[in-house]
């Protein structure tokens, strides 16, 4: 009849996906960004299930371009940064959300396609990008503005 078949590799991708778009998502809800927790894991884990679909798609037709389905995930993930993007007289504000949204996709994707190190590692060097890079900012750079 019917049997579930749970394959754990799915599994554990969709989680790492979850994770650490949540992570960075966690860092966006902090600073009370427009795109934040929830935003990143969706991004996060649309991404990773349409690599996933690519893939699929790939073993499933062979001779199909499944680099498509993949492709369009990075113009997709374009309008749902520039929708993050504000102009507001002079100053332009949200361009570290869209990038951060661009990045999580691409988290996503590395972790769909297997590359946990990569992934792995520009989730950390995305908290350092937010955090330690934020802070110097407003510190250093944004602090001699103000003067």
């Amino acid at each position: 009849m019917f049997e579930l078949l749970i394959d754990t590799e799915l599994i554990v991708k969709l989680l790492l996906a979850v994770l650490f778009g949540g992570i960075i998502g966690l860092l966006r809800e902090k600073e009370k960004k427009a795109a934040g927790l929830r935003t990143h894991i969706l991004v996060c884990l649309g991404s990773a299930l349409f690599s996933l679909i690519s893939i699929f798609a790939a073993e499933k037709f062979p001779g199909e371009s499944a680099g498509r389905i993949a492709a369009s995930v990075v113009t997709g993930i374009g309008f749902i940064g520039a929708g993050t993007i504000i102009q507001a007289g002079s100053s332009v504000m949200g361009i570290t959300t869209a990038a951060s949204i661009w990045t999580t996709a691409a988290i996503g994707m590395a972790l769909a396609f297997g590359f946990y190190d990569g992934a792995a590692i520009v989730t950390l060097f995305t908290i350092i990008a937010l955090t330690l890079l934020g802070r110097f900012e407003k510190k250093y750079i944004h602090a001699r503005d103000e003067k």
